[in-house]
């Protein structure tokens, strides 16, 4: 084009030199002029897309590259106030509801004059128009619009208007908004076009920073529940776990307030064991109901229970002050299912914090249900060790028993039947001193072996501990101490319910012999074999009168109908009596 233009040009110059008539020559419309100011402008226009295209690309780069999802809102405000030249630019995160603002974040207004103006808009007039049909909006005049009705004090004054929402994976997750375009220009279609565009670029960005904040807020809770299995499994005090499970809550969430609260035994209530943050002391010791608290519905219902705001939510009581200064705050149960429950988790954030969204307490709850098997593991350990250790004790109980104390006391036999034939009394006194030196040691012998078997029903909370325990408290009452053996797998075979009985009639038999038997020994003789669990004590008084009163004997008798056991009282010739008492054990 350029060439033809040059050769009319000169063929024109060719005529009016040489002066022959003009020949008909179809000349341009547009002066020589105004036709280079033309190109020219057509010239800039081009190398202006070029720049605002390179612009665009740039500001896709920048975005993309961010991962920090509060750091990529920032850097896409930034690019749209410069790819637009707008004076002021704001991005909007819709919150939850879906209908307001949840956080602002802006450019071109400095902090002081936002701390000015008071708090971020929440979504009403041009923006929540927005939020309510969420596509593109240019306006030349603000005010003109029918949802306009002002700006609040200290605000800077703001005409033209560009909005277009951002949208992540479907969702609308906020709106641009971009006012006063530098120059006093209006907003143009190429304006709204390079802002869509930038939107898509930022909605991609959002989604790869939110994926990304959600990988390594999952590493963070995984890495936390490794540290809180390690501290189970290594022995910690059940106290020592709970503050940790609370305090690692409290900081992967930005809480300001963690509590942990355990079921007490009454089965109606909570006891607030655990408080770490801002007024702990007030938490803890707390005793909660199931009903119409947080920490209770949670537990009750075992699923989250969430509220807004603590200071004003009816299902928290007044009394006492505890929640001053906290706003969201969350409880999830501590375990899964009516049977696991263990306890219940409390998290509270500063007022104006955000809400606790539907992920991050998907989160936590995942972390409470693995702190609880962490915590069902480590009970399981330790009840294997302790098994482990009873185990020893009732064997070297038994070998005690079985071994030590019967070659003691054959020895002892011998040396009381070798001791008539010993005509030196010097030697015969020393070989019964070494007798009776042998009773002692058998004594000291079964004393070890009732320590070791009272430990070990006081660990278990059975029959062995129990049957024990009776024997020391008749034994003042006795003047002497009564024989105790047990065998069988009493603590394991007889149910408590069981248990209560056998320990009743042990009890009254030897409040009788201590009180009618007269006697100087007694030996008591507990013995399951798994189908039955079998007492009998003995004594070597004078028996039992025909007339003498039999209130507590009919009151064995009746135990052992109850259970569909028998109940036997003999008196040898020899002396003494002989009480028997046995009932089958359930299932056999």
């Amino acid at each position: 084009m350029t060439r033809r233009f040059g050769t009319t040009c000169r063929r024109a110059l060719e005529v009016v030199v040489s002066g022959a008539p003009e020949p008909r020559v179809r000349l341009p419309q547009l002066r020589l002029d105004e036709l280079l100011e033309e190109l020219q402008a057509r010239l800039d226009a081009a190398r202006g897309t070029r720049d605002r295209v390179h612009s665009l690309l740039e500001a896709v780069l920048s975005v993309g590259r961010e991962l920090h999802l509060e750091q990529a809102l920032h850097a896409i405000v930034d690019a749209a106030a410069v790819l637009v030249d707008a004076e002021y630019a704001a991005l909007g995160v819709i919150g939850p509801d879906g209908r307001t603002l949840s956080a602002f974040h802006t450019v071109g207004v400095s902090q002081e004059r936002i701390a000015e103006i008071g708090p971020f808009p929440e979504g009403h007039g041009i923006l929540g128009e927005l939020i309510r049909r969420p596509e593109p909006l240019r306006l030349a005049k603000l005010s003109e619009h029918p949802a306009s009705y002002g700006f609040p004090a200290h605000h800077p004054p703001m005409s033209s208007f560009l909005g277009v929402p951002i949208r992540v994976r479907e969702q609308v997750f906020g709106n641009l908004y971009l006012t006063e375009k530098r120059g006093g220009a209006l907003f143009d279609e190429d304006d709204e076009a390079v802002l869509s565009t930038l939107a898509v670029a930022a909605g991609v960005a959002i989604d790869n920073a939110r994926l990304y904040e959600e990988s390594r807020l999952r590493e963070r809770w995984l890495r936390a529940n490794a540290e809180i299995t390690h501290s189970l499994m290594s022995g910690s005090a059940r106290t020592e776990v709970l503050d940790l499970i609370a305090e690692q809550a409290r900081e992967i969430t930005g809480s300001a307030l963690a509590a942990v609260a355990m079921p007490l035994a009454d089965g109606g209530s909570l006891d607030v064991e655990i408080a770490v943050g801002l007024d702990a002391d007030a938490h803890r010791g707390l005793v909660l109901p199931l009903h119409d608290t947080l920490m209770g519905l949670a537990f009750t219902a075992a699923a989250p229970v969430t509220s807004d705001d603590v200071t004003r939510d009816v299902r928290i009581s007044p009394e006492p002050p505890r929640f001053q200064g906290l706003g969201p705050a969350v409880a999830v149960p501590v375990g899964t299912g009516a049977g696991g429950l263990r306890g219940v988790l409390l998290l509270a954030r500063e007022t104006g914090r955000a809400l606790f969204s539907g992920r991050e307490t998907e989160m936590l709850l995942a972390f409470a249900a693995q702190a609880a098997v962490a915590m069902e593991l480590a009970e399981r350990r330790a009840d294997a060790e302790q098994i482990a250790l009873l185990e020893d004790r009732d064997r070297i109980a038994r070998d005690l028993h079985d071994l030590a104390i019967q070659r003691l006391f054959a020895t002892g036999m011998t040396l009381q039947s070798a001791g008539r034939f010993i005509e030196h009394e010097g030697a015969a006194e020393r070989v019964l001193r070494a007798v009776d030196d042998l009773d002692d040691t058998i004594k000291i012998i079964r004393s070890a072996i009732f320590g070791l078997r009272a430990r070990e029903g006081a660990a278990g909370g059975g029959l062995r501990s129990r049957a024990v325990r009776v024997a020391d408290e008749a034994t003042p009452v006795l003047g002497f101490a009564p024989g105790l053996r047990m065998e069988g797998l009493l603590d394991t075979d007889v149910p408590h319910d069981v248990a209560d009985h056998v320990v009743a009639v042990l009890s009254e038999a030897l409040t009788n012999v201590a009180r009618h038997a007269h006697a100087d020994r007694a030996d008591v003789l507990l013995t399951t074999d798994g189908r039955e669990v079998r007492l009998r004590v003995t004594d070597d008084g004078v028996g039992i009168p025909a007339e003498g009163r039999r209130g507590g004997l009919a009151n064995m008798a009746e135990r052992a109908a109850q259970l569909g056991g028998r109940f036997e009282v003999t008196v040898p010739t020899s002396g003494g009596a002989t009480l028997e008492w046995s009932v089958p054990l359930p299932g056999c």
